[in-house]
């Protein structure tokens, strides 16, 4: 079959299938519904809500907002404990002076002092030197008639003697109740008027007596007083005994 014939023939033969792909292609069903298009059906109802997604990112923080406007008083609160003291503070200045105050009542002084004097040359000895020249006895509590002072204030006293001494030794001691407490020897240079001086601190009690006193022999009474020479023996009270009243 050559000639026209056949190339006619040939050229069916080649279209032919390529016709029945497109028939093929045009005649599929819609594949949303189950049937083909010349059996397709009413359409159906919307389907059940699906379940919620998930949460997705937070977003970006967005602009500060305006302030707003102050809420009311809350009612007040307990009392909280006792903070730690804060440091000292700067010193202030000097107050004004008070007013003065009323005047009180003096406290009481106890006086006890004596000062006397020799007037009569070369004393007994072993007796008590009697000191009649008085310079100072206000409260009396020494006795010219014996030479001897007698405590009236218990406390400390004071007690010294200054004597001349001319035409022979001395030896005195000054004594307290019959007890030689301190001794002073002296020796006479010939031609010469010398001195001799003693003094100590002695606690009485109320009653005691201190007295001067030359011991030994006669030979050692060169205690002296003139007109223009003095033996003198004193004492006083420095403090009374803190139970005195």
């Amino acid at each position: 079959m050559r000639g026209p014939a056949g190339f006619l023939l040939c050229s069916l033969l080649l279209v032919a299938p390529h016709c029945t792909e497109v028939a093929a292609q045009d005649v599929q069903p819609d594949p949303k519904t189950p049937c083909a298009n010349w059996m397709g059906g009413a359409p159906g109802y919307p389907g059940h809500n699906g379940l919620p997604g998930r949460d997705g990112k937070d977003g970006k923080d967005g602009l500060k907002g305006e302030k707003g406007e102050t809420g009311m008083q809350g009612p007040k609160g307990e009392q909280g404990e006792i903070g730690i003291p804060g440091r000292d503070g700067p010193r202030g200045f000097p107050g004004y002076p008070g007013q003065k105050g009323e005047k009180g009542e003096g406290a009481f002084v106890y006086r006890s002092a004596f000062s006397v004097g020799l007037t009569e040359r070369a004393p007994h000895p072993n007796v008590p030197i009697r000191f009649s020249k008085i310079f100072y006895n206000e409260q009396s509590h020494y006795d010219a008639s014996t030479g001897k002072f007698l405590c009236n204030i218990p406390g400390t006293y004071y007690f010294a003697y200054h004597l001349t001494v001319y035409l022979s030794d001395v030896k005195v001691s000054l004594y307290k109740k019959d007890k030689a407490v301190i001794f002073t020897y002296d020796q006479f240079q010939k031609n010469n008027v010398d001195q001799a001086s003693g003094s100590v601190l002695l606690h009485l009690s109320a009653g005691d007596e201190v007295w001067l006193q030359v011991y030994g022999e006669g030979d050692n009474n060169g205690v002296y007083a003139d007109n223009i020479n003095d033996s003198t023996f004193m004492g006083f009270l420095l403090y009374p005994d803190p139970d005195v009243h």
